[in-house]
């Protein structure tokens, strides 16, 4: 089953009267489940595209599907209802909030999407161990290290149970050993819950942890390819 799709998206910028075309008709299908990769390099279009799969933009043409609903159809208070419930981002700087331990931060979204309780601390507990930073469930971000306040922010995009997580550039700011150690937590979670991952990267030695790579260039897509 699909569980993201984009028909034939385009998306220009004006910034006065220069036109900039960032995605130029681009349809993928990601089925659920997947561990894919957008590749390619910087201003081939992959940002923007996860930006229109995450309800963050909408395109200058084409549609968008998440979990089987047109969300070019929707309104801005709607998408807002499908990024909350549906959709769950990892990124590169971790945007967790300063003020808020890792438990805290993890218990966000479901503070929004009116859990109860007793559901959300069974789901904070789960996750803080299933990424394994639950001996620092009550440390702030800055009582952490870049890659732990990375896997707090996976356990974050998980909490409310999304159809697909959406990571930009997940590991640009981790060195190679917390990036990773960073991959490889979201491939474990991916390989042991069915949780969808779609994540833009440049680098190589990310690119690997891929099952599946869709390369970008010049706002298409130049090329699709399965891991061996």
């Amino acid at each position: 089953m699909e569980v993201a799709k984009t028909e034939n998206v385009t998306r220009t910028f004006k910034a006065g009267d220069v036109e900039t075309q960032a995605l130029r008709g681009v349809s993928i299908a990601i089925e659920r489940g997947e561990f894919t990769a957008l590749v390619g390099p910087s201003g081939s279009g992959k940002t923007t595209l996860l930006q229109l799969l995450g309800c963050l933009d909408q395109p200058s043409s084409g549609r968008v599907f998440i979990d089987g609903k047109d969300v070019t159809a929707l309104s801005r208070d709607q998408r807002a209802d499908m990024r909350r419930g549906s959709i769950g981002f990892i990124f590169q700087f971790f945007a967790l909030i300063p003020t808020l331990s890792a438990w805290e931060n993890v218990e966000m979204p479901l503070i929004l999407t009116a859990q109860p309780p007793e559901k959300r601390r069974e789901r904070v507990e789960y996750l803080l161990e299933a990424v394994g930073m639950r001996a620092r469930a009550h440390h702030r971000p800055d009582q952490l290290s870049g890659g732990e306040q990375q896997r707090v922010a996976i356990a974050r995009a998980l909490a409310t149970n999304p159809a697909v997580i959406l990571a930009d550039e997940p590991t640009a700011n981790l060195d190679s050993a917390n990036g990773s150690q960073v991959m490889e937590t979201m491939l474990r979670l991916n390989q042991e819950s069915g949780v969808t991952f779609i994540f833009a990267t440049h680098d190589p030695r990310v690119m690997r942890y891929a099952r599946r790579i869709i390369t970008l260039r010049d706002g298409l897509v130049a090329e699709e390819q399965a891991a061996a």
